[in-house]
């Protein structure tokens, strides 16, 4: 039988593809912890911090959307290179700002012109999807990146932490900026699959997240997003509860973990149901898993628990992935994409505001139960558009490259 991930990277420019897209994704999951840590050690108030680094988060969901737009038109190589040098410059300037006791109206300024960062995990997607387009490999492509996404998200968080605590306020973030300068210079020299400027028949100035089928995967991500949000902070508050904090963090490993395994698995196997199908099943299983948490006496049932929740997460998102290249038009496949992430930070920032708002009303293990609801709510979004999203994925769309 032949072995998938040896068939991807055979193909010219996928280790390279893999390798940069690794290092370009690390500063993701460093630059909002980052910034929380930083302000923390700097001025010791948490509600400045986290303002601050939601700034930031809520500019790249707002703005990504539109860059990604301006790339599909333009290309990356015209597009990537002075915004992430203008990202990087506004994110060096918060950093110093920070450093220098500036006014807060000017690290919300700051934070929000950095946020004009181009969604990176769309252009990784992008051009898996140029050299696999069609192709079964293309599924493969799609576990790996979840996967890469999975140990950015396990490396990131604790290694800007442990650099801004271990050295200066400022290292974590300062890190993240260089890991981010490195990684998109060395993405951006991969020109053998560096996606083509596409024209489709239907071409639209009009936002991708109006095209049939686009707004219920985002929806369905968004409720994703809140029950991965929602675990974070009820993990946190759970692991004090039970008088061993530090636990929180090999908790949430086994919930990275399992979906990382799923992932790997899941991108050797070939589905053959149709994919509307795949994503009604897998919305189904996220659901169900996200009840054993709060099933949990104690954090080493926890943990376990959270594993198996973690296992239905990577499997899922490849099958979302699969499915927005057959909706989403290739002349519009990065603004689509934006648009997917953009759901999933959404729901993430929204799960832990639910999450600790419940926690503080009701005790730690109630904060699971946000989880519980979002699963439901994944569940009926996606059954509401079934018949859209398979009238959708069953309709083609001409190529014509520029």
């Amino acid at each position: 039988m032949a072995n998938p991930y040896r068939e991807l990277f055979s193909a010219p420019g996928a280790i390279g593809l893999v390798i940069t897209s690794a290092i370009a994704r690390l500063p993701q999951a460093m630059i909002g912890i980052g910034i929380i840590t930083m302000l923390v050690q700097q001025t010791g108030l948490y509600w400045l911090a986290g303002a601050v680094a939601g700034t930031y988060t809520l500019a790249t969901a707002l703005i990504g959307p539109q860059v990604s737009k301006l790339v599909d038109r333009r290309g990356q190589r015209r597009v990537l290179p002075p915004l992430a040098a203008f990202s990087t410059s506004m994110l060096l300037a918060l950093i110093i700002a920070v450093y220098m006791s500036a006014p807060v109206t000017l690290l919300f300024i700051l934070a929000a012109l950095a946020g004009t960062m181009p969604s990176m995990p769309a252009m990784i997607r992008a051009r898996w999807i140029q050299l696999f387009r069609g192709k079964p490999q293309l599924h493969t492509a799609f576990s790996l990146d979840t996967v890469i996404t999975e140990l950015a998200f396990v490396i990131g968080p604790p290694l800007a932490i442990g650099l801004s605590i271990s050295f200066f306020a400022q290292a974590g973030p300062l890190a993240a900026v260089l890991l981010l300068i490195v990684g998109v210079t060395a993405f951006l020299m991969q020109r053998q699959t560096e996606p083509k400027v596409v024209v489709g028949t239907a071409r639209s100035t009009g936002s991708a997240l109006l095209i049939p089928g686009v707004p219920t995967i985002v929806l369905a991500l968004l409720a994703m997003g809140v029950i991965g949000g929602s675990v974070d902070v009820a993990v946190v508050a759970f692991a004090n509860a039970q008088g061993w904090p530090a636990s929180a963090s090999f908790i949430l490993a086994t919930y990275a973990l399992g979906s990382l395994i799923a992932g790997l698995t899941f991108g050797a196997l070939r589905a053959s149901r149709p994919i509307d199908q795949q994503f009604f099943i897998g919305s189904l299983v996220t659901a169900v898993t996200a009840v054993l948490p709060i099933l949990s006496p104690n954090v080493y049932v926890l943990s376990g628990m959270l594993f198996l929740a973690g296992m239905s997460f990577a499997p899922t998102m490849v099958i979302i992935m699969n499915l927005g290249t057959m909706i989403v038009p290739p002349s519009r496949i990065t603004e689509g994409f934006t648009w997917m992430s953009t759901g999933v930070s959404i729901g993430v920032a929204l799960g832990g505001v639910l999450a600790g708002l419940v926690i503080d009303a009701c005790g730690a293990q109630a904060g699971f139960g946000v989880a519980i609801v979002a699963g439901l709510a994944m569940v009926l979004i996606v059954f509401t558009g079934l018949r859209t999203l398979r009238a959708s994925s069953a309709t083609g769309h001409e190529i014509t490259f520029q």
